[in-house]
């Protein structure tokens, strides 16, 4: 159905590169989804994903454990999501997703890696009407039009499905998260999702040559050293 997510998870750059920041990223996003919602799956669907793609991320059950012992405690830190947009180097469009106990800190940490790099941070909204929120699940399925008719028959919004070499990719609104793999279980049995995620997806490209390449690696580099940074999305591409 036209856009290949073969083509788009090239620009899907998180800042997760090592084990150790993608063990940190969930422990804190379990942590918090825990403490807000409560640590019963059956109750809290959301927290129920979120442990299902840290799981299918490889992350130790000792770190999912500690993180919901700690919500269940009640104390620690009070963390808030916080979402920076603006212009990377070269131009390209940039959205950072942070959880931060300081505001005031992430937002001039963050600040400074746009500076460093020539890149400049912008207001709420700036660039984010340019990338399209959505669920991606991809399992391997032949037939295209029995998923589609699942959900549709579930009454799933559906945004896309693309099949390639068979391979099934559903995207749907982060709202029909649930409702979307309930209803390809409801019709196809147990799936095995080789991506289950929620991502910000560029709807076009900037085109990076020369030296912005170079200094664009080093924007990410640095967005990555901060603890507080979830996730970088951009619409980069080399």
């Amino acid at each position: 159905m036209g856009r290949a997510y073969q083509n788009r998870k090239e620009s899907m750059a998180k800042t997760a590169d090592s084990k150790a920041k993608v063990y940190s990223k969930y422990g804190r996003e379990i942590y918090v989804c825990a403490k807000s919602g409560g640590v019963d799956l059956d109750g809290n669907l959301s927290l129920r994903g979120l442990i299902e793609r840290a799981k299918k991320s490889q992350v130790p059950a000792h770190v999912i454990e500690k993180a919901l012992d700690k919500a269940k405690g009640g104390g620690g830190e009070d963390f808030a999501p916080a979402r920076y947009e603006g212009f990377g180097p070269g131009g390209c469009m940039v959205i950072v997703d942070c959880l931060t106990d300081n505001p005031n800190r992430t937002f001039n940490d963050v600040r400074q890696c746009f500076t460093k790099t020539k890149a400049k941070i912008g207001i709420q909204g700036a660039v984010s009407h340019m990338f399209d929120h959505s669920v991606i699940l991809a399992f391997k399925h032949g037939d295209e039009d029995t998923v589609l008719e699942a959900l549709l028959s579930a009454d799933v919004d559906v945004s896309d499905v693309e099949s390639d070499d068979g391979k099934i990719t559903v995207f749907t609104p982060p709202a029909d998260y649930f409702k979307a793999k309930q209803a390809l279980a409801d019709s196809l049995g147990e799936v095995d999702f080789e991506v289950d995620e929620i991502q910000f997806l560029p709807r076009s490209s900037t085109v990076l040559s020369g030296d912005d390449i170079a200094l664009f690696e080093r924007f990410l580099d640095m967005l990555n050293e901060l603890d507080d940074v979830q996730n970088v999305y951009h619409d980069a591409e080399y």
